[in-house]
């Protein structure tokens, strides 16, 4: 080995450049700026967190022994109503989502105005949250089943059709070429190209939602979108917190029932 090659100094591996570094550095500086702002802002007092624990325990000794008499009487009918709008909402969500998929897939709709009325859509129904979406239909429909099933049917549109679209957007072009070169309709590259190839997509992300609509049902009710929501407003408005307990016990088994059940579903489709 020459002098010339022993003299030239080794190269060290470094993680991340200056600049890397630099950046990292700045966004930990913002993100801990972000965090005592917001403690700052939502003005935590002391005094509140100190007894936190005496009375989470007191409220829950409240709960106990909890009113089994009142599930046949309340609870059992708002626990079907509350399947029947996340379930009815989803259905509903799926129809319209799809169109809107649809149209956002630049794959299947290469207009750049329908592009962005599709996207544009999307983003609007799950911008606002399922709650303010039951509030507007309340004010519309008044209070009931029909105001939070459409509430989780719009809310639900952005969260579904975004999945799908993507879902489009990923089919192999393969096929449908194959089906264009042999003169098939649109309507029968759609059915032929295009679904087989996200339908186990499609069946899975409507079961994902499903399950999260179940949840969000169960709450709607507060704001009088109807199901358990309202009986557990009914309960806490009346101070009954024995009725409490069994409404959050039977949201609680529900909740854990219905991700069982979509868990399972979902492994045998995708």
């Amino acid at each position: 080995m020459s002098a010339a090659a022993e003299a030239k100094p080794l190269r060290t591996w470094q993680r991340f450049t200056p600049a890397e570094r630099v950046i990292r550095s700045v966004f930990y500086l913002i993100a801990l700026i972000a965090i005592v702002w917001s403690v700052q802002t939502i003005e935590i007092i002391p005094e509140f967190l100190y007894d936190a624990p005496q009375q989470t325990a007191d409220l829950f000794a409240r709960m106990w022994p909890i009113d089994w008499a009142w599930y046949p009487k309340v609870v059992h009918e708002a626990l079907v109503e509350t399947l029947h709008i996340a379930t009815l909402g989803t259905i509903l969500a799926v129809a319209l989502a799809s169109l809107v998929a649809l149209m956002v897939a630049r794959n299947i709709t290469h207009s750049i105005v329908l592009n962005s009325i599709g996207r544009f859509i999307l983003v609007a129904t799950r911008s606002v949250h399922a709650m303010v979406w039951a509030l507007f239909f309340v004010a519309v429909f008044g209070p009931g089943a029909l105001a939070g099933t459409l509430a989780i049917a719009v809310h639900s549109i952005g969260f579904t059709g975004k999945f799908l679209s993507e879902a489009i957007e990923e089919a192999k072009p393969g096929p449908i070429e194959a089906l264009v070169a042999a003169g098939a309709s649109p309507l029968a590259v759609l059915i032929k190209g295009i679904w087989p190839q996200v339908k186990p997509a499609f069946l899975a992300i409507s079961m994902f939602r499903w399950d999260i609509n179940v949840r969000e049902s169960a709450v709607l009710g507060l704001v009088g979108g109807g199901g358990l929501g309202m009986a557990l407003d009914t309960a806490l408005s009346n101070l009954y917190w024995d009725q409490a307990g069994l409404v959050l016990l039977v949201i609680f088994v529900v909740v854990i029932l219905t991700e069982i059940a979509t868990s399972f579903v979902r492994s045998r489709i995708i």
